[in-house]
Formats: structure tokens, sequence, C-alpha cells
């Protein structure tokens, strides 16, 4: 279905509901881009509550926890521009390719979502031309501004895991996710393990590949930025100190790492 002949009755977003793309710092100096796809835990108003008990809506399965603190501040330490994405991975995840399973889950861990069952394809194309479209045009956009204007651009992914996942407990503080540009992660892992009170993650708890994974992928290695995807455990970043603890941390790494891309002709 074109862009802009949607039909009325399949809009799925309405005057009630706030636009999906949240910015901070748009006119950040920063070469540092970063991007949030599971800042946000909202549900648009015509989709209720999908069917969902309230607790499970506050959990992993339906956001990234902590990450929205970390991010903001992290931007505005670094003056770098944030893009974030509001609505839950539950309604449509704007980290997964809209082909695939996990895009709109009927199951998330062991919880049903049972107002995913069974929609039709206007239903699934209106999820992502009113909340996966918006976002990644407006990173695109923003990309291509800044590749226009000769401004230079590392993309940063932020993310954040569950301790534990299928009972088994998870030891990384911290992990570097990518898959075909290894400059940046080789560089930030070299800095978090010189931290002497975390255990860092090599592609861990996940690892980026074009299956499961959109941002980097599409933003990031096929526009040939530098680019990396990070993953914090949510128990560091539950509350405001740890939020504010992580971010200040990020930034110094951040803020060193930019010197050495910049001495490298990485980032000029």
């Amino acid at each position: 279905m074109a862009l802009d002949t949607a039909d009325a009755t399949d809009q799925l977003l309405d005057e009630g509901d706030i636009p999906p793309v949240h910015e901070v710092n748009a006119g950040g100096t920063s070469p540092f881009l970063l991007t949030s796809d599971h800042y946000g835990r909202i549900l648009p108003r015509a989709l209720g509550d999908l069917g969902v008990a309230g607790t499970e809506l506050t959990r992993h399965i339906a956001w990234d926890i902590g990450i929205a603190g970390v991010a903001e501040r992290l931007a505005r330490m670094l003056d770098a521009h944030l893009i974030a994405q509001r609505y839950s991975r539950l309604v449509i995840d704007c980290n997964r390719p809209p082909g695939a399973a996990s895009s709109i889950p009927v199951i998330s861990e062991a919880t049903a979502i049972p107002r995913n069952e069974g929609i039709s394809e206007h239903e699934r194309e209106a999820r992502r031309r009113e909340i996966f479209e918006p976002y990644h045009r407006r990173i695109n956009a923003v990309i291509d501004g800044r590749l226009h204007d000769k401004r230079p651009t590392v993309l940063v992914s932020l993310h954040s895991f569950t301790p534990v996942y299928a009972g088994v407990e998870r030891p990384w503080h911290i992990g570097t996710l990518y898959n075909r540009d290894t400059v940046l992660p080789h560089l930030l892992l070299k800095h978090l393990r010189a931290e002497s009170d975390l255990v860092v993650g090599d592609n861990e708890p996940y690892a980026v590949n074009d299956l499961t994974d959109y941002t980097i992928p599409v933003h990031g290695e096929a526009r040939g930025l530098v680019n990396t995807g990070i993953e914090i455990r949510q128990d560091l970043i539950a509350d405001q100190s740890g939020e504010q603890q992580w971010a200040e941390r990020l930034a110094r790494i951040f803020a060193e790492i930019e010197v050495e891309l910049r001495a490298e002709r990485v980032v000029d």
C-alpha cells in the first residue's frame, strides 16, 4: 500500500496518540548519532492493552528498561543527537525486519500477546506505516543531512538486556554488538575492558545479523558508517542513579574514542 493513499479505516494512531519519533539535542555537534529502538512502551489507544496484563507491560518484553534515561543523558553529555522510538516493541519491533516473525510477536518469552494473533495484513501495514517507517525515515533523513553537510557520523544503537534469560544468569555488565564493521566495537571493547569493575561481552548477549536486526544493518552497514550496538544489563540502570552513572561512564569512554577515531582519520 502506498504511504500516502492509506484508507482512513486502516489508520492506527489518532489525535490522542503521540508521534512515534522522539528526538533529543537535534542540533548536537558530536560525530556520534544515537538511536534507541526500544526506548518507550506506549501502546496506541486503538490496541488497548494488547490483551496483556499490566505487570507484563512494564517488563523487558515491552521495552528496554533503563535505556531511555541513559540515552537522554548521554546525548546531552556528548552533545549528540538522539533519535528514539516511543511505542512498545510489542506493537511492532523497530529493530526487526518487517517480514520477520518477531516483528509483531504473538508470544514474547513466555507471554502470549493475544491482540497480535491473526491480525490482517492491513493492520500489519498500518503498524509499519505509522510507527516503524516514520522512525526509520527520520534516521535516514538525519544521516542524509549529515553526509550532505560532510559531518562525520558514527552510529551507536543503544539497548538494554535482562540479567536472567530462560533461567540462565548473564554475567556481562555491558556488551558490544556488531557484524561486518569491527572498527568501533573493537575500540569500545578495549576501553570497556580497561574498566576493572566490568565484565564485558563481545557480541554478547546478542550478535547483530541481517535476519534479526534492522537499525545497524540498514543505517550503519549499508550506508558505510562506523557503527556499534551497545547492550547494558537492566539491573544496573533500573533507577536514575544507575542511568546517570552509566551515561557518565559511556560519555567519558566515547570522548576518548572520538580522539582515537580522529587521530586515525576514521572521523575527520
